[in-house]
């Protein structure tokens, strides 16, 4: 029987120093340390939550800044966009105005060329009629000359004549007076 005390005796030892080796020492401080636990894992969550509400704060905060930064460059990007529209159509305002005014003065430079060819014909008419006015003038000066040459001649002539026939005159009167005195003698 001895060795049925053996299977007894070893059991109920391992079983003792496995009670106050390990269970003892782990079950003592069991209930402290699942406190302990149950408080840091709350604390973790506590932590956590606290963490997690500021996280949402400046995530609030954040969205808020970046919902104002958009609607001041929403804002600004409008005032942008009406300025460039507004400089969009001025431009096709002035382009319109400016095509409007090319119009009309290319009317009014065919208006002139129209004019200025009717006055270069007017021009060369009067040119031509100039031309004849000079060439009759010339005419007339060269003409007047031998007019003017041709009544002194004629001048010339008539004195001559005037002279031959008071010489004639002279002679016939001489020859009278001499025919008188000879009759007389």
């Amino acid at each position: 029987m001895k060795k049925s005390y053996v299977y007894f005796i070893a059991p109920v030892l391992l079983l003792a120093v496995f009670f106050f080796g390990f269970y003892w020492n782990a079950h003592k401080n069991y209930e402290d340390r699942e406190q302990a636990k149950v408080k840091q894992a709350s604390d973790a969550k506590r932590a956590k939550l606290e963490k997690e509400a500021k996280d949402r704060e400046v995530a609030v905060k954040s969205a808020l800044d970046l919902q104002e930064k958009r609607r001041v460059e929403k804002k600004a990007r409008d005032e942008r966009e009406a300025r460039e529209k507004e400089e969009r159509e001025k431009a096709r305002q002035a382009r319109d105005k400016t095509g409007r005014d090319a119009e009309k003065l290319e009317q009014q430079v065919k208006r002139l060329q129209k004019e200025i060819d009717v006055e270069k014909r007017e021009i060369a008419e009067i040119q031509e009629v100039r031309k004849r006015t000079s060439d009759e003038h010339a005419f007339v000066k060269e003409y007047v000359k031998k007019a003017e040459q041709n009544a002194k001649s004629l001048t010339g002539v008539l004195e001559r004549i005037a002279a031959a026939d008071k010489a004639a005159a002279d002679a016939a009167k001489a020859a009278e007076a001499a025919a008188k005195a000879a009759a007389k003698k």
